[in-house]
């Protein structure tokens, strides 16, 4: 009898196999490993701006519902909703940029973890306070940028100098020192009723966060049940998806094809 020799797949078949296969390792290492996130707003200024793409740890803190791998529209940990547990799971530490599901309505948020379970958070005229001690604050002159509709959602920056369009736009800048020792920029704008605010007792099993851009950005100051917006509240560990590490890349434009917004200064830059 005849060998029987195994036909070879055709050049079209070959390169649909590869494109395949290339899509699910894609598939896998965006689920298991890291989470592409664009940055739609100016919340955490000046540490992230608006266009910076990033990749999301999400290996930092382990697997929850809300960062176990989903493909194909399928969740597969959706049963894990409301266990606080998380496999290979840790905790963000105090500083961390973390990325997490909004506890009412699901959409990803980037804030800084600034109170872990226990710690009581406070602002009182706009300083930072953990457990009845003021962090150190330290003036670190004027942030500036031009006020102009920014991104694809044509934002109009807010500032402090009551700047027109096509004008330089001020905000005074502070670095602020969390107690581990953890330094960062932070942004105010004026006075608002954020800047003082009642003392949070952090739960456990929860984290609070604040945005850099203090006076534009809705965090854990504000309640759930904040009217018209839901605010961020306390956020549950299992709402964590991962750690914001690095910036990969940045556009100024309303659309990344628009090449000369480009912001090469932030290739790669490490976030703080």
């Amino acid at each position: 009898m005849a060998n029987k020799t195994k036909k070879k797949d055709g050049p079209i078949l070959d390169t649909v196999k590869t494109i395949v296969y290339a899509l699910l390792i894609a598939g896998l290492i965006r689920s298991l490993l890291f989470q592409p996130f664009w940055i739609p707003s100016s919340s955490m200024k000046p540490t992230l701006l608006i266009g910076d793409f990033l990749f999301v740890n999400k290996f930092a803190y382990g697997y929850s519902y809300a960062s176990c791998p989903s493909m194909f529209g399928v969740d597969f940990c959706g049963f894990a909703k409301g266990k606080e547990e998380r496999l290979f799971g840790s905790d963000p530490e105090r500083g961390d940029v973390v990325v997490f599901k909004h506890p009412v309505h699901g959409a990803d948020f980037i804030k800084r973890v600034v109170g872990l379970p226990g710690d009581r958070i406070q602002m009182i005229d706009s300083v930072l306070h953990i457990n009845g001690t003021a962090v150190e604050l330290v003036p670190d002159g004027i942030f500036t940028e031009l006020r102009a509709p920014q991104g694809p959602q044509r934002g109009d920056p807010s500032c402090s100098n009551n700047a027109a369009v096509g004008q330089i736009c001020e905000k005074d800048r502070y670095t602020e020192t969390l107690p581990n020792g953890v330094s960062h920029s932070i942004l105010d704008i004026r006075k608002t009723g954020s800047d003082n605010t009642r003392e949070f007792i952090v739960p456990e099993g929860h984290f609070f966060f604040l945005g850099d851009n203090r006076d534009n950005s809705v965090d854990s100051r504000f309640t759930q049940n904040r009217p018209g917006q839901p605010g961020v509240g306390m956020v549950p560990r299992e709402n964590i998806i991962g750690r914001a590490d690095r910036v990969m890349f940045s556009s100024a434009g309303s659309s990344i094809l628009a090449f000369w917004t480009w912001r090469s200064d932030r290739y790669f830059k490490a976030i703080n």
